[in-house]
């Protein structure tokens, strides 16, 4: 129960392990988790160590295993996890593990491989078809509308037309050739499957008729020959992505001069990338153009834009076979991919039962090796030597599990296990649960305790979640933050189990104890409050009457209860305030007063608290100049001025009462505020109110704060001189002794020799330099003034810092009131026939908001100041937090840091 309040005593061993021996006993030490090992080989680059090879080899297995583990996940199989913990393998079963790692690996890139393939083909055989059968379409339109248009061409008019959209240029270059070619491409620009964009697009700042007149029929080769036949024009075939269409058609355009055309139409089921798996919309596009310069250009602009190509057959005949051998190979193909991806899905399955305690094993085996390399080899390269940090109680335990090591590798050298003497500040190692983790986690966030400090973890499980309930209080939220942290602590196993990347949830479920004491606090003190939800509660019956009629209650708006009078029957309520304030007018006014006096007692009491907890430090360290020259005066100087006006408090309270005669009435009751003031400032001469005696509480007040006030403002240099003074003497008689010491010994003789004995055995004592002593007196000066300024000051500003208690309580009452008065009462008072939905609706806004601002957002900030309270007023009295953690060689916590690591 000790370890609780101060962190375990730690030891420094030396370790000599059999080199054969060495992996079975890290192993065992690894399922152990108490030893933390140091780095003998810290100028050895990482890349140089004896096992990097065996490291590699498990990095390379745990890279296959994630590869295994990516493609199971794919696939959506559920990893079989059992909970198991295997232990860690031999360094021979490696080989094994090695074997099956690359056999699996092998075979599912291979059939990763062959499937990749086999999809590349069904897509490509995939496309053709779509090409095929939009090609076909097309043609078959295309030479409907010929045969139509042919019937129609000894219409003069439709002919003329046709030469003037040609324009002058085109019937200088071919005549009848010329308007051939027109009629057909008029039935290409009015095909229904897509739209004629390149001739007619508006670029460049062209007319469409000027852009007509520079198409195809404009070619200079048939300027050249006016009696060539009809225009003979080539074209490909193929598809492409579909959000490229655009940016492709105007590349086409630009690069081809107009000379070409595009007709495109979509592809409507979406298609699946081989490479990706990702399904993709594509869309077919045919493109006509005359020669092969046009024909390279467009080929190239094709690649460019990543489209494939595809030949397409100029017959119909042609075209129609090659879609019925594409759709038999299509056929072939579904039937051995389903087998492909059966094979598959059988090494996944079955891989996937064991991939959770291979990852366990490799991971064990890796830290194993990383922990060999911290190692060092004696001379005869037969023993591994160790440096570790061992908690003192745990030695046999230790000892123990070296010598399960040794059993399981066989060998028949013991491990050797020696303590070590240092002078190296040991790591802190303070023993947590799953109740106590939280905590320690608050306080270690300000700074890891040193060795051997108090820990304030025991007593932060009390005071945080008070302080917190002191600004929170309220029992209905306080209940709401109960039952939610009670859920959490029911289902602790379950919810533990679904490992989620949600940090906010994860900070809950992590302080959930924290969270449940919070509220279980805050429902004490909304008690004492006498609040839940803004109402009060008539448990124990009001103890104040009202003796007027019911004429003057119902005529009269406000009422005064007067408790010098039968209206109070002289006794308190008998648990927290009395539920009448809930109907004064001077509610807040009575609060104000009740919650800032209570706030200044916690804090002193707070504060004297952990002045009283550096004792504890000061006694273990053996370090009574700080007892004589730190601790009094400090505790001297805090009890002197501020405990003592919190007596003032107590002293008010007593004193002064409703029915007392006037010098001890409440009109004559002196301000605690005032008094303190006028004692710091030496003010005595202050003149009482008409019919009161004094402006003290007792006699002999003004001369009792006259000396407090003296012995505080002595304890100001007795901080600040006495505890450097004192070390300046002992080093100055150290110092005398020495010199004594050394001219005897110059002297000669058998004393001398003795003295000079004892001389070298103190020097021996740290630190032995006068250079460095001196440099340590100058900086213990400084120290001293930095500590006793921020004491001094400290107890001031702290004092007046623990007001935001009352502050927050304050502004929680408040904002909840105003929730209730103007959210909910609102449908509280509604009369009609729709009231209960009216008030269904309201209910649910005032729900949210309550959750919402009044326990979340509220519930954060109270945490937050209640965080600052024990960092900075409390903590500061007494804990240093200049230490660092205990890490040992664990298996448990590397696993789970690498699980954390691989989920996100």
């Amino acid at each position: 129960m000790g370890s609780l309040f101060r962190s375990e005593e730690m030891t420094l061993c030396q370790l000599f392990l059999q080199t054969e021996a060495a992996y079975a006993c890290v192993s065992e030490l690894g399922e152990l988790g108490l030893v933390q090992f140091r780095d003998l080989n810290p100028d050895v680059n990482a890349f140089q160590r004896k096992f990097v090879n065996e490291v590699r080899r498990c990095d390379e297995m745990e890279r296959k295993l994630r590869y295994l583990e990516k493609e199971i996940k794919k696939d959506g199989i559920p990893m079989l996890n059992t909970g198991e913990n295997p232990e860690a393998p031999q360094p021979r079963e490696m080989i094994d593990l090695e074997a099956t790692f690359e056999k699996l690996e092998n075979e599912l890139r291979e059939v990763n491989h062959n499937a990749e393939a086999l999809k590349r083909n069904f897509l490509e055989l995939t496309e053709l078809k779509h090409i095929l059968r939009k090609t076909q379409v097309f043609f078959d339109e295309v030479d409907q509308r010929e045969m139509y248009q042919s019937a129609q061409m000894t219409d003069p008019s439709r002919e003329e037309e046709h030469v003037t959209l040609l324009g002058e240029e085109g019937l200088r270059a071919g005549g009848q050739q010329s308007l051939k070619l027109g009629r057909k491409m008029e039935t290409f620009c009015k095909h229904p499957l897509g739209t004629l964009q390149l001739p007619l697009h508006q670029e460049g700042g062209f007319h469409p008729t000027e852009s007509m007149t520079r198409a195809l029929i404009t070619d200079d080769a048939i300027a050249r020959q006016p009696g060539a036949g009809p225009v003979q024009l080539g074209f490909v075939a193929g598809v492409i992505l579909r959000e490229r269409i655009p940016s492709f058609e105007r590349m086409l355009w630009r690069a081809c001069r107009g000379n070409v055309f595009l007709r495109q139409t979509e592809i409507e089921s979406a298609l699946e990338d081989p490479s990706t798996g990702d399904k993709v919309l594509k869309s077919v596009f045919i493109i006509f153009f005359q020669g092969d310069q046009l024909k390279t250009r467009v080929k190239k602009i094709c690649e460019g834009f990543r489209a494939t190509l595809y030949p397409c057959p100029e017959t119909p005949t042609d075209r129609r076979e090659m879609a019925m051998g594409v759709m038999t190979r299509i056929e072939d193909l579904n039937t051995v991919l389903g087998q492909t991806q059966d094979h598959r899905h059988r090494v996944l399955v079955a891989a996937a039962k064991n991939v959770k305690n291979w990852f366990i094993k490799v991971r064990k085996i890796k830290a194993i090796y990383h922990t060999l390399n911290l190692f060092n080899l004696d001379v005869t390269q037969k023993c591994l030597i160790a440096e570790c940090w061992v908690p003192l109680p745990e030695i046999e335990s230790i000892q123990l599990a070296l010598r399960r090591g040794t059993e399981r590798s066989g060998s028949s050298v013991p491990p050797i296990l020696n303590r070590m003497e240092t002078f190296e500040a040991p790591p802190t190692y303070n023993r947590t649960n799953k109740f106590t983790v939280a905590f320690q986690a608050l306080v270690d966030a300000y700074g890891v305790s040193s060795y051997r400090e108090v820990n304030p973890t025991p007593y932060t499980i009390i005071t945080f979640p008070f302080l917190f309930a002191v600004m929170f209080g309220d029992l209905g939220h306080g209940f709401l933050m109960f039952i939610f942290a009670a859920w959490m602590v029911w289902k602790e196993k379950p919810l533990a189990a679904k490992k989620t990347d949600n940090e906010i949830w994860n900070i809950f479920f992590g302080g959930r104890y924290i969270v449940l004491l919070m509220g279980c606090f805050s429902m004490y003190t909304g008690l004492i409050y006498n609040d839940a939800f803004s109402k009060s509660l008539n448990i124990f019956s009001s103890h104040w009457r009202v003796n007027y009629n019911v004429t003057t209650i119902q005529e009269v708006a406000d009422l005064q209860l007067n408790p010098s009078t039968s209206d109070y029957i002289g006794s308190p309520y008998p648990f927290g305030i009395d539920p009448v304030w809930q109907l004064a007018s001077n509610k807040i006014v009575y609060l104000n007063a009740f919650k800032m006096k209570i706030s200044i007692i916690f804090g002193v009491l707070h504060m004297l608290f952990g002045v009283a907890l550096s004792y504890s430090n000061h006694t273990y360290f053996k370090k009574p100049i700080n007892i004589y020259c730190e601790f009094i005066p400090q505790i001297v100087f805090l009890t002197f001025l501020f405990f003592y006006m919190v007596l003032l408090m107590f002293l008010k309270w007593m004193i002064y009462g409703p029915t007392n005669p006037l010098p001890t009435s409440p009109a004559c009751a002196p301000s605690i505020l005032i008094t303190f003031i006028n004692m710091v400032l030496f003010k005595y001469n202050v003149l009482p109110l008409d019919g009161c005696e004094t402006v003290f509480m007792f006699g002999g007040q003004a001369f009792l704060q006259k000396f407090l006030l003296l012995v505080a403002v002595i304890c100001i240099p007795w901080m600040l001189l006495a505890k450097p003074i004192q070390i300046m003497k002992k080093q100055k008689k150290r110092h005398e002794l020495l010199s004594n010491n050394h001219v005897i010994g110059e002297n000669g003789g058998a004393e001398g020799v003795g003295h000079m004995v004892n001389a070298n055995n103190i020097s021996h004592s740290p630190p032995a330099k006068p250079e460095e002593e001196e440099e340590e007196l100058g900086e213990m000066f400084i120290h001293q003034a930095i500590h006793t300024i921020e004491y001094v000051l400290g107890s001031v500003s702290h004092t007046a810092s623990y007001l935001r208690l009352w502050a927050l309580s304050l502004a929680h009452a408040q904002l909840s009131e105003v929730l209730w008065t103007m959210v909910l009462q609102t449908g509280l008072k509604s009369e009609s026939s729709v009231g209960g939905v009216i008030l269904w609706a309201v209910f649910a806004f005032w729900a949210v908001l309550t959750i919402g601002i009044l326990v979340f957002m509220e519930g954060l900030s109270a945490f937050l100041h209640t965080l600052r309270l024990h960092w900075v007023e409390f903590q500061s009295k007494f804990y240093s937090g200049i230490g660092y953690s205990f890490t040992p060689f664990s298996f448990e916590i590397i696993l789970a840091t690498a699980s954390g690591t691989g989920e996100d």
